[in-house]
């Protein structure tokens, strides 16, 4: 690869410079000299190496719920308890509420009786129309009465029904349902308690697949691309790898952390995890677009900020550059830096904006 290629280029330098070789020998120029200005430069590199980041994770559960009860009323029946495996639509407990069984009742009443007057109103308007094909048999006004008292039975009865509907959906929340597969992991209420909307019931996770979120450093985000690729371990499986591919990650760099959400989906049909674990995760990363390396010698980290010096037309010029990530002895830089640029191998403080220096 061009950047190992690099690094075994500087690592050869090195050696022959510390060996005490001529500058026709490694082609490059002596260490710097304050007296006699002489300095040996390097050509930034253009590269964009896959390089690997150590972080701490967490596993979640891919869904998770607390179940609250949607009316008021005592708990007649539990079916599951803490630890259960539960289906989607299994049934979990069931209250019992008195009033809402009456008020059910007594709609059901009233759609009835509106019902039968729906009926009445249709057959006495539909016997009119039938009449009034023969002329002068019955009177405009007669028919213009039994159609505005059909449509005033009919929306009465339109009206009672709905609220019989509403008063059956009311029964239907008696009835406490799973809302997915998973595992229930909090039980918080007994037969016979006095339960309200206020107070939760069940909490139910999915463990047959989990979650693995990882906060990326914003330094990192743009090297996280959709085919990238996580090992991780977890403390109670010492030894054993696990491994994932992104999933999705959020856009929004998080304020408090500086950091980017990503999660990658962990397929747990065994079981093997148990979910809510931390795990120590390694990212295989790459820039989306190659990037300049330096030297690690060649950045100066002073007071004044991070920069490096660069030899413009014989004498030297700082540059204030962002550091990167680091991968052996080179450095990722960004800044108004380019690759043809004559960069000093070892940077320092000591050598001004403005000094002459010579290239050998």
């Amino acid at each position: 690869m061009k950047l190992n290629s690099y690094i075994l280029k500087i690592s050869i330098l090195s050696t022959l410079i510390f060996a005490g070789c001529s500058a026709d020998q490694v082609r490059k120029k002596q260490p710097q000299n304050q007296k006699t200005g002489v300095v040996q430069f390097i050509h930034p590199v253009s590269d964009q190496p896959s390089y690997a980041l150590s972080l701490p994770g967490e596993l979640k559960p891919y869904e998770e719920v607390i179940i609250y009860p949607k009316v008021k009323g005592f708990v007649k029946k539990i079916f599951v308890d803490r630890g259960s495996k539960v289906k989607k639509g299994q049934l979990l407990a069931i209250l019992e509420a008195p009033e809402i069984s009456q008020h059910y009742l007594s709609a059901r009443a009233d759609e009835n009786k509106f019902h039968e007057d729906y009926l009445y109103s249709l057959q006495a308007y539909e016997r009119l129309m039938k009449a009034a094909t023969r002329a002068g048999a019955v009177a405009a006004i007669e028919l213009d009465k039994a159609r505005s008292k059909f449509r005033s039975d009919s929306a009465a009865y339109a009206a009672v029904k709905a609220t019989t509907g509403a008063s059956a959906q009311l029964q239907q929340y008696l009835r406490i349902i799973a809302p997915f597969d998973g595992t229930v992991i909090h039980k918080n209420i007994s037969a016979g308690a006095l339960v309200g909307d206020q107070v939760p019931l069940f909490s139910i996770a999915q463990t047959s697949r989990l979650r693995l979120t990882v906060a990326i450093p914003e330094k990192h985000v743009q090297a996280v691309g959709k085919d990238t690729k996580v090992s991780f371990t977890v403390s109670d499986h010492p030894g054993q790898l696990f491994f994932s591919v992104l999933s999705r990650k959020s856009d929004l760099l998080q304020q408090e952390s500086r950091a980017v959400t990503a999660e990658f989906d962990i397929s747990n049909t065994q079981h093997v995890l148990n979910g809510g674990e931390y795990a120590q995760v390694k990212l295989t990363l790459q820039r989306p677009h190659a990037t300049l390396w330096v030297p690690v010698s060649s950045i100066v980290v002073a007071q004044s900020g991070i920069f490096i010096v660069k030899i413009v037309q014989g004498k030297s010029k700082r540059v204030s550059v962002t550091a990167g990530t680091r991968k052996g002895e080179l450095q990722e830089i960004f800044g108004p830096v380019r690759e043809d640029d004559q960069i000093l191998v070892k940077g320092t403080e000591e050598l001004a904006d403005g000094t002459e220096v010579r290239l050998e």
